[in-house]
């Protein structure tokens, strides 16, 4: 199987580094028992960048390696120690590459040196415990976790920035023109579709130096996918002229200059967007005897279409030096007009799901869907074995919002809350059941990583609820520790009592059915 050597089209399936989890740590030292949360950030996720490299005239690295990763950040650690930060993964391209999405939507066009284009963005890293500190929690128990980087499949498409094109039919002198011209050595035979990749040349004419491309030959029908020019009709599209070469010693039966012109102006209109780039007309091989004679047969006709024509024989040198010269004065005109490329560094943002807005809340047959950057970054941080951390969660989106939305669209508790997108897998999209919430604050205590809005089965909490019921409906001079009592001993006995008295519920509990008469005499 053949290797190629040119490849001027390519898939490739980026993904950035994930970010670094945050860290959840307290700060322990000598005779400083409360020392403070000290958990670090997690370092950003690398981003892949692709950057146009002079050096680099093909996208073959890309074919045979399609897939391409950046690093992950580093993990956050105590003592206030972030993690690392991914290294980014920077990927060359030749000057003039097209990047497009799947659907062919063209994302940036890259032209100059040094131009970049941040194609997928790194995950952010998650915030260690002593970022999350505030006034009202002062101690978290928690960190947030670090977001995986963006994953995407774009396509490149090289169109070759040169100078000038030369265009005509398969074995008109193309690559024997600019291998005459410059330095290029592009394969020569006396065969149709000899050339089948751009061959690029440097030309000096004076003070002018500009670049030629020779384009596969076209033929009848090309723009429609016949032959090989409509796969490299593309790479002219950046050229400041176009050079027709004509083959003026053709045997083909039915061949004459003429009509070989219309041919391709013909093929280059159906393709589009060049008819504003000059045109300079070759006539090649009149070094022929049939070949002189026919050029000048037909040289004066196309003069009077208003183009310039010179004769000349690639094979001898004859008339090339004059076609150089004519080429770098348009070269040089379309330079000076042409304002001046400085590089650019482009960052892909597409428009989020929520079309701008933080959120939006839609009522669908499973659920309401939550759509928004925010709320799904949100998820995406939050480390649901840990309660509190749900619960830092939950605070979010109350105060952005969502609860009261919800409420709004008529939402009731236990109703499916989806946020995210539901119809992209697990990973997705994360499903609650919707029940309206306070807010954490400091009179909201738990143990490490744990919320009371969770944990309200626990004995302690349902014990704590009762005694303050309670409280409302005590007696007077009742204090809390007797309605404690009380409700411990499940009666309604007095409130008030001597220890060791018949009335002590403590003498009481220990054996009701005991003489505790006798035993206080003793």
């Amino acid at each position: 199987m053949a290797v190629p050597t040119f490849v001027d089209r390519v898939t490739l399936h980026v993904s950035a580094g994930r970010g670094g989890h945050g860290v959840a740590s307290v700060h322990r030292e000598k005779f400083k028992p409360l020392g403070g949360p000290d958990g670090g950030n997690g370092g950003p996720g690398g981003s892949v960048i692709l950057r146009v490299d002079p050096d680099v005239t093909t996208l073959i690295d890309y074919h045979h390696s399609p897939k391409r990763k950046a690093g992950n950040g580093g993990q956050g650690a105590g003592d206030h120690r972030n993690g690392a930060h991914g290294e980014d993964l920077v990927l060359p391209v030749p000057d003039g590459t097209v990047v497009t999405d799947m659907q062919g939507n063209v994302l940036a066009d890259l032209v100059g040196a040094g131009s970049e284009l941040v194609v997928a963005q790194g995950g952010r890293g998650g915030l260690g415990n002593a970022a999350l500190a505030s006034s009202k929690r002062k101690a978290p128990g928690f960190a947030l976790l670090g977001e995986p980087g963006e994953d995407r499949e774009i396509g490149l498409e090289l169109k070759v920035v040169a100078d000038v094109g030369l265009v005509g039919f398969p074995s008109a002198g193309k690559s024997s023109l600019i291998a005459a011209i410059s330095r290029a050595r592009p394969k020569i035979a006396d065969y149709p579709f000899t050339t089948l990749v751009p061959n690029l040349g440097v030309v000096r004419a004076g003070d002018t130096t500009f670049t030629v491309a020779d384009v596969p030959g076209l033929i009848e029908g090309a723009s429609d996918g016949r032959g090989l020019g409509h796969e490299f009709l593309r790479h002219i599209e950046r050229c400041a002229a176009i050079v027709h070469v004509i083959d003026t010693a053709s045997i083909e039966p039915g061949r004459n200059p003429l009509d070989d012109l219309d041919i391709i102006e013909n093929e280059l209109t159906s393709h589009g967007g060049l008819e504003d780039r000059p045109r300079l007309v070759a006539l090649n091989k009149v070094d022929v005897p049939d070949g002189r004679d026919i050029a000048e047969m037909t040289i004066d006709e196309l003069r009077e279409r208003g183009l310039r024509v010179f004769p000349l024989s690639a094979a001898s040198g004859e008339g090339t030096r004059e076609l150089v010269f004519a080429m770098a004065e348009i070269v040089a005109a379309s330079r000076t007009a042409r304002p001046e490329v400085t590089p650019t560094r482009i960052v892909l943002r597409p428009q989020g799901a929520d079309g701008g807005a933080e959120f939006t809340v839609t009522p669908t047959d499973d659920g309401y869907v939550v759509r928004g950057e925010k709320p799904e970054r949100w998820v995406r941080q939050t480390d649901f074995a840990n309660e509190e951390a749900v619960g830092y969660l939950a605070d979010r989106l109350n105060r952005l919002g969502i609860e009261d939305r919800l409420m709004e669209l008529g939402a009731e508790e236990g109703d499916t809350v989806i946020i995210g997108d539901p119809h992209a897998g697990d990973s997705g999209a994360v499903v609650f059941d919707f029940r309206p919430s306070i807010e954490a604050g400091a009179e909201m205590l738990g143990r490490r990583g744990e919320d009371q809005r969770f944990t309200e089965d626990r004995p302690a909490a349902q014990r704590r609820r009762a005694i303050q019921e309670a409280m409302e409906e005590r007696a007077e001079g009742e204090t809390r520790a007797d309605v404690a009592r009380r409700l411990d001993l499940g009666d309604t006995g007095p409130t008030s009592y001597e220890i060791g008295s018949a009335d002590d519920p403590d003498w009481l509990a220990d054996d009701p059915g005991a003489d505790h008469d006798e035993d206080r005499e003793r």
